[in-house]
C-alpha cells in the first residue's frame, strides 16, 4: 500500500531519528503552549537539522500570529507550515502569500455539517488534514485521540493532497485507508506511552501497518 505518514508532535532527538528511520514522509514539529508535544524555537530548529533529506518537516500552529510565524520560519528550516486553528481560508491565503510556503489546513470533522469547510479551504490551501473535531471545552484542537465516522468522507475525492487524522493507531490505520482512500495519514497520541511521550515500537508498527507489511 503506498501509504505516507506523518509522525506528529516530535520533541526528542530519538524519536526525530526513529520516525525517519521506520520511513515516515513527514515529521511535525508542534508550536502551541497548551499542548504536552509544544516545543520552543531552538529545540525545533535542533531537531529539524537532524531530518534526514526527503523527509518533509512541518510547523504546527494554531491561530498563530506573523510575529510568531516569523520567528519560527526565520529560524526552523521547514518545508510546510500546518495551521490547525480556526484559521479562514483568507488567513490560509494571507500566509501562502507572506512565507512561501506550502499550508496545510487541519479542518475538524464530527458530523456532516463539518464537510463544507473542507471543500472551501481546499481553494487556498496546498493540502487538507482532514482530522476528528476537537470535543466542546477541549484544551487541544488535535492530539486528542479521537476519531470521526470515517464513512462521512468515504468515496470522496478532492482535487487536493490531504491527510486523514484523528484516533489512528497500528490497529486501525489500514481499515481507515480501505474505508476512505486515505492515502496519507497523521498519527500523534497513537504512537505515544502517554501525552507527549513517543514511542520507537509504536512508531515503527504504526508505519508498517500503513504500509500494509
Amino acid at each position: 500500500m503506498d501509504m505516507r505518514v506523518k509522525i506528529c508532535g516530535l520533541s526528542r532527538p530519538e524519536d526525530v531519528d526513529c520516525a525517519a528511520r521506520a520511513g515516515a514522509a513527514y515529521v511535525g514539529f508542534v508550536f502551541f503552549k497548551r499542548s504536552p508535544r509544544n516545543v520552543d524555537i531552538d529545540t525545533a530548529r535542533a531537531l529539524a537539522g537532524a531530518v534526514p533529506p526527503g523527509v518533509a518537516k512541518v510547523a504546527l500552529t494554531v491561530d498563530a500570529d506573523d510575529a510568531l510565524l516569523d520567528a519560527i520560519v526565520a529560524a526552523v528550516p521547514l518545508d510546510m507550515l500546518q495551521l490547525h486553528g480556526k484559521e479562514t481560508p483568507a488567513r490560509v491565503a494571507e500566509v501562502k502569500a507572506r512565507f512561501g510556503l506550502p499550508v496545510m489546513k487541519a479542518v475538524g470533522i464530527a458530523g456532516a455539517e463539518d464537510l463544507a469547510a473542507l471543500d472551501a479551504h481546499m481553494n487556498v490551501a496546498d493540502q487538507i488534514l482532514v482530522d476528528a473535531k476537537a470535543p466542546k471545552g477541549a484544551a487541544l484542537p488535535g492530539g486528542n485521540g479521537l476519531a470521526f465516522d470515517w464513512r462521512l468522507i468515504a468515496g470522496r475525492r478532492w482535487p487536493k493532497p490531504w491527510m486523514l487524522a484523528g484516533g489512528l493507531t497500528a490497529e486501525n490505520v489500514a481499515e481507515a485507508g480501505r474505508l476512505t482512500g486515505a492515502r496519507q495519514v497523521d498519527v500523534s497520541s497513537g504512537v505515544e506511552t502517554a501525552p507527549g511521550l513517543k514511542d520507537e515500537r509504536m512508531i515503527a508498527r504504526f508505519i508498517s501497518a500503513a504500509r500494509g507489511e
